[in-house]
């Protein structure tokens, strides 16, 4: 059995690149998680687990994280990516992911609205939410990423 993460932070980046990959590692050390291997995860944040702004994890770590990304090779499109953690007393939280051609206050929003409807769905009371944003102007090949490491 793996250990249940304890710690989580969010982040959100935007970044240039020569290709679509480098403009995806850029955004990653952008965001102070390139130089981690992700493992992603879907959308549970574990019961417990406290936010910690700033979290340094080691190099070359295995990190579940729950992300989402765009990547763009059109010039002067606005790309955006959010992510968002809500909060439910004494119990699990919800991790939503989104990532678009919109506004960075665009995301933000349907992030909000995912997570409302997330804990409909489960009959859960929202208590709290934690959003993080990001929105890039393509100048050759652009990438925005927002996401959410879990540590242990």
């Amino acid at each position: 059995m793996l250990p249940t993460p304890r710690k989580y932070f969010l982040t959100a980046a935007s970044a240039e690149g020569n290709d679509p990959l480098t403009a995806f590692d850029n955004a990653l050390l952008a965001g102070g998680i390139g130089n981690v291997n992700l493992i992603r995860v879907s959308s549970i944040l574990p019961p417990g687990a406290e936010f910690i702004e700033g979290l340094i994890i080691p190099p070359g770590s295995l990190v579940p994280t729950a992300y989402g990304y765009i990547i763009s090779d059109v010039p002067g499109e606005l790309i955006a990516a959010a992510v968002g953690v809500g909060l439910s007393e004494n119990t699990f939280g919800v991790i939503m992911e989104f990532a678009g051609r919109c506004s960075r206050r665009e995301a933000e929003a349907r992030i909000e609205a995912m997570l409302r409807d997330a804990f409909a769905s489960r009959g859960m009371k929202l208590v709290d939410m934690k959003i993080a944003a990001t929105e890039h102007r393509v100048v050759k090949i652009g990438c925005s990423l927002a996401a959410v490491p879990l540590w242990y």
